[in-house]
């Protein structure tokens, strides 16, 4: 008996009986969207609001479904937004209409999703309507919701807005929109729309009630939000309070929210709900050039010392590590207490010792201050405080201890867009340090000032101008009169780069001494070739003098080169500097320095 085997034919044929059996496959619905007649904006619009395109390529039907259907309402109210207030949208599953498609008996299958969108002609206001008014405010109703304007809900929606802040900003908390009618013509393409506005009671502050899991006592909470209690109600107030809890940094959640009702004698109470941070914060950097060496940073910090959100601040640093120089160290130790003379007004402890061991000159001082600290917005500040210190310094005059009593004043004002990394506004910051010598030291004062200035370009700001000015003058002793600690020098990473820290001074024999004045100008082009990835030149330029002003005849250097950033999303970016210097007859040769931020 003879017996023939074809594998070949055999598997075939199963592979038919598979396919058979088997469901065909599924393929995704295709889904585009139509709107002839509309602007590239508002096609784009239609097509980013639509939950069916983005469900472009899904095989559940009941899902494509209930996209489609969820459309008719979502592309509506874009079209509304944009005035047109008489558009057809059409929204067709294989040729069929979502909205004719019962849902407890779809199709088996849906392979393209077409959506049609005849968003009608732009419609205008015939009548725009807001009333009533209190007679004086400082908010300003919306140009756009006037006749003749364009209209559109949202220009409705912000007119609303701006009543009610009117009036809540007039004292009266629970002012609403009453009564809103409007109607649309669709013959004449024009929207008519009359907004009553319901000013209510005009209220004044009651209690404030705090609730939420904190160990910062109650009457300091209180004590450092300043509540107005009796005072006429102002949503800026109210803000205000909250400000200053948050201020403190020991709160990660602060809300004041009104009650529903006010009270019978015309108050309206709050409740101030807060949520702290972890008590305790350490934190660690790090920066590194090839003048200075390694500088190594650390703080420690207690935001609730005492239950009244006491903040204590100790901070460490060595630097010069792997330089030429000595290893420079220093600790302080500040402690803060908030709304201790008032809700804008704190007190401050500080002690600071410090080793200093400089290109030009050593020293080793110790010192204590007390100083009061006043807030007057959210980017201004200033401060003054009033201590002593001791210093021994050694430098081209000798070793020599000063003691002073002194202090200081400084005053503060940040309107950057940012902190990190700022594209536009400017900083200022000056101060002044009045110093009364002990045991036979000269008395005199110091000022210093600083300024930064941010400019945009283009889209996005993708190319950054940034300049910078530092200024400072030493009034009264002469050169060897005052602590090296007093005078000025320049050079390094935070005057000019492409020369080594502190290294232009005042020549005085065979040595140099730092100068009684000093004056530097850095100037840099930011430009962003991704978003992470930037890159910088710059040109910086110092000057000191003996004298108090700086001269045309000072002595001066300059430096110059090219940057790379990097931008870490939380702490800003990366720096890498390669710096050259230009002008001030240094043999340094390249500099290269290395942080976290930009130069300034």
């Amino acid at each position: 008996m003879n017996f023939s085997f074809r594998p070949r034919p055999l598997a075939r044929a199963l592979a038919i009986s598979l396919l058979a059996v088997l469901p065909p496959a599924a393929f995704g619905a295709e889904a585009a969207l139509q709107a002839p007649g509309a602007d590239a904006d508002l096609a784009g619009r239609l097509r980013g609001a639509s939950s069916s395109v983005a469900a472009s390529g899904e095989t559940n039907v009941q899902e494509l479904l209930a996209a489609a259907l969820s459309d008719y309402r979502t592309l509506v109210q874009v079209l509304y937004d944009a005035g047109h207030f008489s558009p057809v949208v059409n929204i067709r599953l294989d040729g069929r209409e979502a909205a004719a498609i019962q849902p407890l008996n779809p199709p088996k299958t849906v392979s393209r999703v077409e959506i049609t969108v005849q968003p009608g002609p732009r419609f205008t206001f015939g009548t725009a309507e807001l009333a009533p008014l209190p007679q004086t405010s400082d908010v300003e109703i919306p140009a756009g919701f006037a006749p003749g304007q364009p209209a559109s809900t949202g220009a409705v929606r912000e007119a609303a807005i701006a009543g009610v802040r009117a009036w809540r900003r007039s004292g009266h908390a629970k002012a609403t929109v009453s009564d809103q009618k409007i109607t649309a013509n669709h013959v004449q393409a024009r929207l008519d729309a009359q907004l009553r506005l319901a000013p209510g009671p005009r209220l004044r502050f009651g209690q404030l009630q705090v609730t939420g899991q904190t160990n910062v006592r109650e009457d300091a909470i209180l004590r450092i939000a300043g509540f107005p209690e009796g005072e006429a109600f102002h949503p800026d107030l109210v803000s205000k309070s909250a400000t200053r809890l948050r201020r403190t940094g020991t709160f990660s959640t602060v809300v004041l929210r009104e009650a529903e009702q006010p009270n019978a004698d015309g108050t309206l109470d709050f409740v101030a709900r807060v949520e702290e941070l972890p008590p305790r914060r350490l934190t660690f950097g790090a920066e590194i050039s090839s003048s200075d060496g390694v500088e190594l940073s650390g703080t420690w910090m207690h935001r609730n010392l005492f239950g009244a959100a006491e903040k204590l601040r100790i901070e460490a640093r060595l630097s010069g590590i792997g330089s030429s120089n000595d290893i420079d160290g220093r600790i302080a130790v500040r402690l803060d207490r908030p709304a201790a003379l008032g809700p804008d007004d704190s007190i401050f402890y500080l002690a600071e010792a410090e080793r200093l061991d400089e290109e030009h000159f050593s020293a080793t001082q110790v010192l204590g201050a007390i100083g009061a600290r006043r807030t007057f917005s959210e980017n201004f500040y200033a401060e003054a405080a009033l201590g002593v210190s001791s210093t021994l310094a050694k430098d081209v005059f000798g070793k020599r201890r000063f003691k002073y009593l002194s202090g200081r004043v400084r005053a503060e004002y940040d309107g950057r867009d940012s902190r990190v990394d700022p594209s536009n506004g400017y900083f200022l910051q000056g101060g002044a340090t009045p110093f009364i010598g002990i045991d036979g030291n000269k008395s005199g004062l110091q000022i210093k000032g600083d300024g930064r200035a941010y400019y945009g370009l283009g889209a996005d700001d993708r190319i950054v101008l940034a300049g910078r000015l530092q200024m400072g003058s030493v009034i009264g002793p002469s050169l060897n009169e005052v602590s090296p600690t007093l005078l000025f020098f320049t050079g390094g990473a935070g005057s000019v780069r492409g020369h080594e820290f502190q290294s232009l001074g005042v020549p005085v024999g065979t040595g140099t001494a730092g100068g009684r004045s000093f004056l530097a100008l850095s100037g840099e082009v930011r430009g962003k070739v991704t978003g992470k990835i930037s890159l910088v030149g710059f040109y910086d330029i110092g000057f000191v003098d003996a004298d108090s002003i700086v001269s045309g005849s000072s002595a001066r250097h300059a430096g110059a080169g090219i940057g790379l950033r990097y931008d870490v999303a939380g702490i800003g970016p990366i720096r890498l500097d390669l710096a050259y210097p230009v002008d001030g007859g240094t043999e340094d040769g390249l500099q290269f320095y290395i942080g976290i931020g930009q130069a300034f």
